[in-house]
């Protein structure tokens, strides 16, 4: 597929066929992604395959009760965790117990049935977090592994398959480091669950340039053609 068309048409696929992910593909997919930015070239990331169904399936259960929580905010009219008060967050600004408690309007049992899940984690002793100590949620370590990940998007969809980023299985990041026998410093980044998707999408909506590009300040005028 050409590099446009596929920066242009890659989705967060979330259905999926019972077409099965071979694992020659995978490591084609993989083995290109690897070639993405990353801070100092020091690869970071660790890839954990997660084919069992046992596991899956407790991966399902654990994406739920976060996203139960997550809900519970967007029921309260909040942003769901909102970054700008994460670095001063002491106590969550919804009851967790409780949200844990309803039902999800939405269904993640697919976690459990598709082909492949992707759990990918960064070392943080061999990254830098250059933005540290500037009173706010330190951004700059994603850097050294979020290229990495879209990547997988992109190999993905160029094989044929398709997927998402989730980083809402960090809510119950203990739970998984048991399952999958990982220890700090090691550290969930996001998962991705990868097969074929049930429609393909050719296009996609998002805000035009001239909506998120201003010229020589924050405030300055819009970049436009």
């Amino acid at each position: 597929m050409e590099l446009l068309q596929a920066m242009r048409t890659t989705p967060s696929t979330r259905e999926f066929t019972d077409d099965p992910l071979p694992d020659d593909v995978l490591y084609r997919i993989l083995d290109d992604a690897r070639f993405a930015p990353n801070g100092g070239n020091r690869q970071a990331w660790r890839v954990i395959v997660v084919r069992d169904s046992a596991s899956k399936q407790r991966i399902a259960e654990l994406y739920d009760l976060g996203m139960r929580e997550y809900a519970a905010h967007g029921r309260a009219g909040l942003v769901p965790f909102v970054a700008a008060e994460a670095h001063t967050r002491t106590e969550p600004a919804v009851d967790l117990e409780e949200a844990r408690s309803v039902p999800l309007p939405m269904d993640a049992s697919y976690f459990a049935t598709v082909p492949v899940l992707l759990v990918v984690l960064l070392d943080l002793a061999s990254v830098s977090a250059v933005d540290s100590g500037l009173d706010r949620l330190s951004l700059a370590t994603g850097g050294s592994v979020y290229p990495f990940a879209h990547n997988i998007l992109m190999a993905a969809r160029n094989a044929g398959y398709g997927g998402h980023l989730t980083t809402v299985l960090a809510r119950q990041e203990p739970a998984l480091r048991e399952l999958l026998r990982y220890e700090l410093p090691y550290a969930l980044a996001t998962m991705i669950p990868l097969g074929k998707p049930v429609k393909e999408i050719t296009k996609l909506r998002r805000e035009s340039v001239e909506s998120f590009t201003t010229v020589e300040h924050f405030d300055g005028p819009a970049f436009a053609l």
